[in-house]
């Protein structure tokens, strides 16, 4: 294995356990990276607000990347780097969106908002990012300042298809992938979770080489591409793991820890 700089981290599903836990053993696995001098951030699909909980517990101390990469922040939350959908893009991914007939949602850098306060994940992502939307009966006021917008649906293969209906219709114009089996992120074009951690390594001045990324799900793959090392959870999809050099446990088996585990050793090991 490479020596390790720095690790970079997707949050649910990854760092989190199931019911959206940090671990006892996950945090002091955080803690012995940097006691190795390793360092270590996040990126996430996740809005900033969504960021937020895990600076003091971890002791965030570089830039966290949200909305799957495109908004770059400093631990305080103030933004480095902030990237929008355009507004013609978002208009037609919310068109199709209301085609397939899933829930939809609007993020913008400090707002949520939805059409429908009792759709079926809303109460499930207030929990996660401990905070709740905003209530509106058009978008389009917001469309200006659209970070992310996110189709989510209990029904995963036709979130699967309006994933591929949407990167047909967008191109170049949006990011369109799942970050969970029942979200959909669309997202600014030119970045994700891969140009996250290119940043990461000239903010650092370190090759990519010598960094290590671990995640779950397929917007997890650019940053697999963009690092030197890069783990798979045991409860990844099989293209995920496919595309990893090593696959840890799951989240529900300390799969984060293990993995860290293996990273600090290596480097122990390496000349």
């Amino acid at each position: 294995m490479n020596k390790i700089a720095l690790v970079v981290s997707d949050v649910d599903g990854t760092l989190l356990t199931r019911d959206k836990t940090l671990t006892e053993a996950a945090r002091m696995a955080v803690m012995k990276l940097r006691d190795a001098g390793i360092g270590f951030t996040i990126t996430s699909s996740r809005p900033t607000i969504g960021m937020r909980i895990f600076i003091e517990p971890l002791r965030l101390a570089l830039p966290l990347g949200a909305f799957n990469g495109s908004c770059i922040t400093d631990p305080g939350l103030n933004p480095i780097e902030q990237h929008l959908i355009s507004e013609p893009a978002a208009r037609r991914a919310l068109d199709l969106l209301a085609q397939f007939n899933v829930d939809v949602w609007l993020f913008t850098s400090d707002r949520w908002l939805v059409h429908n306060g009792s759709g079926p994940y809303v109460a499930h992502e207030a929990r996660t990012i401990r905070a709740e939307p905003a209530v509106v009966e058009d978008f389009a006021p917001y469309l200006p300042s659209a970070c992310k917008i996110v189709g989510s649906s209990d029904d995963a293969a036709l979130l699967e298809a309006c994933e591929g209906a949407i990167q047909d219709a967008l191109g170049d114009r949006a990011n369109a992938v799942r970050s969970q089996s029942y979200y959909l992120d669309i997202t600014p074009p030119g970045c994700d979770k891969g140009t996250f951690v290119e940043f990461m390594a000239r903010h650092l001045g370190i090759s990519t080489d010598a960094v290590a990324t671990i995640g779950d799900m397929q917007n997890d793959l650019p940053m697999f591409r963009h690092s030197g090392v890069s783990f798979a959870m045991g409860n990844a999809t099989d293209d995920v793991k496919r595309a990893a050099t090593h696959i840890t446990a799951s989240n529900e088996e300390e799969g984060f820890a293990k993995a860290m585990e293996v990273i600090v050793n290596s480097n122990g090991k390496s000349k």
